[in-house]
């Protein structure tokens, strides 16, 4: 009797556990706006295409930072065996005849190259040591096998009018990573932007979800008062069908309310990444403190920090390279090379480094376009015109965002004002429904003047939300087009954010 007893003890309490877990597990999370774009900042698909762009941006400004930098490299051809039949010339007998010929060949070369970004040349230097072994009985002895060998050789290659591409990627390439830094940062205020967005679309279908089901209950409530209040023909039977109406015209909307929350559920969750069960409980913001932005200030930060300005430069940067290479290709072009080292070639390893001989080198190559019907100059010309066109794009671009931060700047500082408006409005039209509600209860109000105060308290609450989330919006907006954080005045930098070692 105890062990049964005991039994069912034991599996009350595991039933009931079960019963607790499932009911903490079904509790919805709560978050706050920061919390959203925290959690967005960190494991939203878009968090990281961003991480992988400046990483992709990063490693080819490594590269390029890697490119000026002296460069070793081993070139080798560690055997190669070659048997043919190939035509040779015998000089005693004045012909050409054919005749087999086998050869064994290695090689190897060490070379250091510098590039010089002033000039646009390559420095070098060299060693070389090659190996040939040849296989026939008519072959001298002294021929059989031989080592040629360069200790080293010191030389410089120059293009004398041409193209200098070093040049502009000195330019070019740290203003590209510069705008990638500011592009990461950018792509970052955009997510809180679009996090800010998801929010308040959940959290006004989750409103007018809660105004449904409260609607839903104050109709049923009224709808029976109503029924009492006809039997002793306080009310019309009109009034009486009109509440009747508004219980029914009430649980439409709630069916409709709760579609649409749904729909902003999924939103909100899959653009967090969060699992797709997830029910998710905001908690609003309050009313923010009073800041005021300069627009003169927006400006000057938009442009010192947004990557747009940034790509314009760069742009017209790449436009004036396309210029400078077609117009200097339009004209001849000279080359120059020099070099000097030792060379030897001897029958066995250790002689061909005995004495070697000086081997100097020294290289002048023109080449000069007679007739080439005007493809050169055709080129120049367009090179030219797709430069006035890109300086003209980046003005027409630069006022369009001067515009877009001046306006959202505007908005922003006026939206404050609203919010404390709409606050007000809403403590008026709750004050005023309640009021009216007890009126009615009573019988010293009708139905129209309960269902205008209704009306005014749901659009009151609305209208408080939207003002919130404009409000939001524009402040990551400006966020976003400035990089620059008003509330603590300072400039939005990488080291602010958890990116990982990868990408320091």
């Amino acid at each position: 009797m105890r062990n049964k007893i005991l039994f069912f003890r034991v599996l009350f309490s595991v039933c009931l556990l079960s019963v607790l877990c499932f009911q903490l597990s079904a509790q919805p999370l709560e978050l706050s706006l920061n919390r959203t774009i925290e959690i967005a900042s960190d494991s939203s698909l878009q968090a990281f295409i961003a991480k992988n762009q400046y990483q992709a941006s990063y490693w080819a400004f490594r590269s390029y930072k890697a490119a000026r930098l002296p460069s070793l490299t081993l070139s080798m051809t560690p055997i190669q065996y070659y048997r043919s039949i190939v035509s040779r010339y015998d000089s005693e007998n004045n012909l050409d005849i054919f005749r087999q010929q086998q050869s064994l060949y290695s090689y190897g070369n060490l070379s250091i190259q510098q590039n010089v970004d002033l000039t646009g040349g390559t420095f070098f230097i060299n060693s070389e040591l090659g190996f040939i072994k040849n296989f026939g009985n008519d072959i001298l002895s002294q021929y059989n096998s031989q080592f040629n060998s360069v200790p080293f050789q010191v030389g410089y290659m120059q293009n004398l009018f041409g193209f200098n591409s070093f040049k502009w990627d000195k330019q070019i390439e740290p203003l590209k990573y510069d705008k990638a830094q500011k592009q990461f940062l950018y792509d970052r205020e955009a997510i809180s932007e679009i996090s800010t967005q998801n929010f308040f679309n959940l959290a006004m279908a989750q409103t007018e979800y809660d105004m449904a089901l409260d609607n839903v209950a104050s109709s049923d409530t009224l709808y029976r008062i109503g029924t009492e209040r006809q039997k002793i023909a306080s009310i019309s039977k009109e009034d009486l069908l009109t509440l009747q109406l508004d219980a029914v015209n009430a649980r439409n909307t709630l069916k409709n309310a709760e579609i649409s929350l749904k729909r902003a559920m999924f939103a909100f969750v899959s653009y967090l990444n969060l699992d797709k069960g997830t029910t998710v409980k905001l908690v609003l913001p309050g009313r923010p403190k009073d800041m005021e932005i300069s627009v003169d200030a927006a400006l000057a930060h938009a442009r010192e920090n947004n990557p747009d300005f940034l790509g314009n430069k760069q742009n017209i940067l790449e436009s004036e390279r396309n210029f400078d290479q077609a117009k200097k290709s339009a004209h001849f072009d000279a080359s120059f090379s020099a070099s000097f080292g030792l060379n030897n070639v001897a029958g066995s390893f250790m002689d061909a480094y005995r004495k070697p001989m000086q081997q100097n080198v020294v290289s002048i190559g023109l080449s000069i376009p007679l007739v080439d019907w005007g493809v050169r100059k055709g080129r120049v010309n367009v090179a030219r015109n797709n430069l006035n066109v890109t300086k003209l794009s980046v003005q027409q671009r630069e006022v369009n965002l001067e515009q877009d931060v001046v306006m959202t700047v505007n908005d922003f500082n006026v939206q404050q004002d609203m919010i404390r408006s709409a606050e007000e409005a809403l403590k008026l039209a709750n004050m005023a429904y309640n009021t009216t509600k007890e009126r009615f209860i009573i019988g010293k109000a009708d139905i129209n003047s309960l269902t205008l105060s209704l009306n005014r308290q749901n659009e009151a609450q609305k209208n408080y939300i939207s003002f919130l989330q404009n409000y939001w919006l524009s402040y990551y907006k400006i966020r976003k087009l400035t990089l620059f954080d008003f509330e603590r005045g300072e400039r939005l930098s990488l080291n602010d954010l958890p990116i990982g070692h990868s990408y320091q």
